[in-house]
């Protein structure tokens, strides 16, 4: 065989492996399909779904009197409850979760119930306000045992 054959072998072969590669990537993509759960009066979960579905996130909305029943049964502690509880792909986001760590946690796929950011942290997504007050917070990883650990540090202080 000539070279000038075996090159082209060569690189059509490797456009083919890239090829493949790319595909598989793209199948292998995490969900964007997110569950809401919040109660009938909470504004600032609305703003949270905004902020979620201008990350590209679909999201469905389901609206209960409590949603202690739905961090329980899936291993969520009471003690980093907060107005919303989101489900995607397995894991529970409590909280005011920026986006980005939701992807980072679907990206990664840790062995843990989910994601949380206690309280409602000023300039959080979903606690923005209109002088821009930013308070530091973190979100946390939720292991299976319950025990948690810094997933993200957010609004630093200066």
């Amino acid at each position: 065989m000539n070279p000038t054959n075996l090159n082209r072998r060569l690189l059509m072969g490797a456009a083919v492996f890239i090829g493949m590669g790319g595909s598989a990537c793209a199948q292998t993509r995490p969900s964007r399909n997110l569950t809401v759960f919040k109660t009938p009066t909470c504004a600032c979960c609305d703003a949270w779904i905004a902020h979620m579905r201008q990350a590209g996130f679909t999201t469905t909305i389901t609206v209960l009197p409590s949603l202690q029943s739905v961090r329980s049964s899936r291993g969520m502690p009471d003690a980093l409850a907060s107005c919303h509880t989101g489900l995607i792909d397995g894991y529970l986001v409590e909280g005011h979760v920026p986006a980005p760590d939701v992807i980072r946690l679907l990206t990664e796929r840790p062995a843990a119930v989910g994601v949380a950011v206690p309280g409602m942290p000023l300039g959080s997504p979903g606690m923005e306000t209109p002088q821009g007050h930013k308070e530091p917070y973190d979100t946390l990883l939720v292991l299976r045992s319950g025990a948690t650990r810094v997933f993200a540090r957010h609004n630093p202080p200066a």
